[in-house]
């Protein structure tokens, strides 16, 4: 891995990922250990490491996506709601230095809990066949 980021090794296509969604700026993919069905990660090619170093015209493009994105799983994945979720700093629970927002899925009577799981690889490529490829 050329890459010291995780996330920007996957950007760079280093490391495979199933996406969701990408153009020049943007990747949206699967999250491999998921909060729920369709949980899915939306970065900046670009690496920055947080909200507060991330510029701003940057942010724009991102939260756009993540709104084009968490419209197209809601659709696809027929959910009734879902999370953003954006964690700043290893004590808000960042586990990769790369900014990203989680869009996790949600169904009425889910529980509210953020407890990743281990995801079944196969299933992860069925769900991405399933969902498509936002546009």
């Amino acid at each position: 891995m050329k890459n010291d980021c995780v996330f920007c090794a996957i950007a760079a296509g280093e490391i495979p990922c199933f996406k969701v969604y990408e153009d020049e700026l943007v990747l949206a993919y699967l999250d491999i250990n998921p909060f729920s069905e369709g949980h899915t990660l939306v970065i900046p090619k670009a690496h920055t490491t947080g909200l507060l170093d991330t510029p701003e015209e940057t942010l724009a493009v991102l939260l756009a996506r993540v709104k084009k994105v968490a419209a197209h799983l809601k659709t696809a994945l027929c959910c009734d709601g879902f999370h953003i979720l954006q964690n700043n700093g290893a004590a808000a629970g960042q586990t990769v230095g790369h900014i990203h927002f989680h869009i996790v899925p949600r169904r009425n009577g889910d529980p509210i809990e953020f407890a990743n799981r281990p995801g079944d690889m196969e299933h992860l490529k069925a769900l991405a066949t399933r969902i498509g490829v936002c546009r």
